[in-house]
């Protein structure tokens, strides 16, 4: 990956000169793309295998009082964590991958440095990154879009827990915010027959002064946050290899010797 292979040119050169040719051959949008990906899923994986944990914890202590009721639920979030294991060992590797064929493309397209010349093989690996990388980006943009929904959630409940403290503190009669309720079922978390599958009132207030509650919320954000991270990061991915692709079809028709 050193692209300055002749002892002899960096003395002729000098170090500053020689420096800055190494810099020069750097990748710098699939570096960024490439921290930006680790980051990501990182908070994803991590942030999103305890957010699930959490929930079932929820909605065990609060929502379900038969086990059967969230027994699809509780499954659910096993195999998911276990996804979540595979997402982030296969994004790491890939990530090495795309970041690997960046340093390529990038000193192929340099033309100087060696013996080093890109070839027709080369260029259908580089091809190859970028239509997998598309799909992987319009995949992530569901699974982007699906993260959105437990936020989405927590943040309701959140907000009506606010409603019901406000109406506590101007109306002294438990019967004026008794009917305000979180629905769990409204969310395809639990069965339509499950009991009692929401929570009212103040038993719904005390719900949302829990830690686990707070902490929950938090680790949804951050998962999703983590979900929008990756996703900027693989179309970073998409338009540098795209770029250095087309550089590359450039110069071979023009006859160069990249």
């Amino acid at each position: 990956m050193f692209p300055v292979r002749q002892p002899w040119l960096c003395k002729a050169l000098g170090c500053y000169d020689c420096c800055i040719r190494c810099l020069g051959a750097v990748p710098y949008p699939s570096l960024v793309a490439t921290l930006l990906c680790f980051t990501g899923m990182a908070l994803f994986c991590g942030c999103g295998h305890e957010a699930l944990a959490n929930t079932e914890v929820l909605v065990e202590t609060y929502f379900a009082r038969n086990i059967q009721d969230y027994v699809i639920l509780a499954s659910f979030i096993k195999y998911f964590q276990y996804v979540i294991y595979g997402l982030a060992s296969f994004f790491f590797l890939y990530c090495i991958l795309l970041l690997a064929e960046g340093f390529y493309t990038t000193s192929a397209v340099k033309q100087t440095f060696g013996e080093f010349r890109s070839t027709r093989c080369g260029r259908c690996l580089s091809l190859t990154f970028i239509i997998v990388t598309y799909a992987l980006a319009v995949i992530w943009l569901a699974v982007f879009a699906f993260t959105a929904i437990p936020v989405f959630f927590f943040f309701n409940m959140a907000q009506t827990c606010h409603n019901i403290n406000i109406l506590a503190e101007t109306t002294p009669s438990i019967n004026q915010h008794g009917w305000i309720c979180m629905d769990a079922r409204q969310y395809g978390l639990l069965p339509w027959n499950a009991m009692p599958g929401k929570a009212c009132g103040m038993t719904l207030a005390s719900i949302c002064k829990t830690k686990e509650f707070f902490v929950t919320y938090d680790l949804y954000i951050a998962a999703f946050a983590g979900a929008g991270i990756a996703l900027l990061a693989l179309f970073l991915y998409v338009v540098a290899t795209t770029y250095n692709y087309a550089v590359l079809r450039f110069l071979g028709r023009k006859g160069l010797r990249c």
